[in-house]
């Protein structure tokens, strides 16, 4: 996601072409969540103007099809994934493909992922996303780290322990509430790229102080020679930029050597602290 109602006029220039949008972001953050793909693969013509607009070292993490993962389970889906393995091609070795699947997926349904993994091609980087509670049991964990090893895939967390720590206050952690997993937190990487993508609250300081175990876990990665994406999200993502950099800032600060991020475009106001 690069397009936010509230971020036009805050962290992005106003107005701005649609086709300007993900370079305005690319400013701010050196990596994306593909999310609208899970609901429709975009044209070629499209993901090339993605490509044109950022720089060879960013990341595409893009989502795989709801009809592939959700629907149809991985049954029957090969003219679905040649089209959206066609579509998003200009990205090259920029993109992950994502794997997020269903609360109903179970461990006993991993067989099947395996087999789908499997047939992926091996020049794509792939990363899985499990939803169901018998993963995170000594049982379920080792059978699909398994299944991922075959693939050369990654296991994404979705840490959302500390929003679930007290109740929504707003509309936005209301609805949050409703949807999101409550999982416990992983923190093992199983390849050299791993994936996070960390919940917050509303409230900016919790959001940070709920955070600070990645910041020793990212950087104790970096130090091993691994190459982590870091997704940062509240409920409302109004402040996500800016929050991402905050979170890069403090890595950065137990890790010199990171590479600094891009330096967007000056957009007035653009701080949060």
């Amino acid at each position: 996601m690069w397009t936010h109602k509230a971020w036009p006029g805050r962290f992005l220039p106003q107005p701005l072409p649609v086709k300007e949008r993900l370079r305005a972001y690319a400013g701010w953050c050196n990596a994306v969540e593909g999310n609208t793909t899970f609901y429709a693969t975009p044209t070629r013509d499209t993901v090339e103007t993605w490509a044109q607009q950022t720089d060879p070292d960013f990341r595409f993490v893009v989502k795989l099809p709801k009809v592939v993962t959700h629907e149809r389970r991985f049954a029957g889906v090969e003219t679905e994934m040649r089209t959206f393995l066609d579509a998003i091609d200009p990205l090259g070795d920029r993109a992950v493909l994502w794997t997020q699947l269903p609360a109903s997926f179970a461990p006993s349904d991993v067989d099947a992922l395996r087999r789908f993994l499997r047939r992926l091609p091996t020049d794509r980087r792939r990363a899985v996303e499990v939803r169901h509670p018998g993963f995170f049991t000594d049982t379920g964990s080792t059978s699909l780290e398994r299944a991922l090893a075959d693939a050369s895939a990654e296991w994404v967390p979705f840490d959302t322990t500390v929003f679930f720590q007290r109740p929504p206050t707003s509309e936005a952690e209301e609805d949050a509430w409703a949807k999101k997993p409550r999982l416990p937190r992983r923190t093992r990487a199983l390849t050299d790229r791993p994936i996070v993508r960390y919940l917050g609250r509303d409230s900016i300081s919790e959001t940070v102080k709920g955070w600070r175990p990645w910041t020793e876990v990212v950087a104790a990665w970096l130090r091993e020679g691994r190459s982590p994406t870091v997704f940062v999200h509240t409920p409302d993502n109004v402040d996500a930029p800016a929050l991402t950099r905050s979170f890069h800032s403090e890595v950065r600060a137990l890790v010199p050597d990171l590479a600094p991020l891009p330096e967007p475009e000056p957009v007035e106001p653009a701080t949060l602290f």
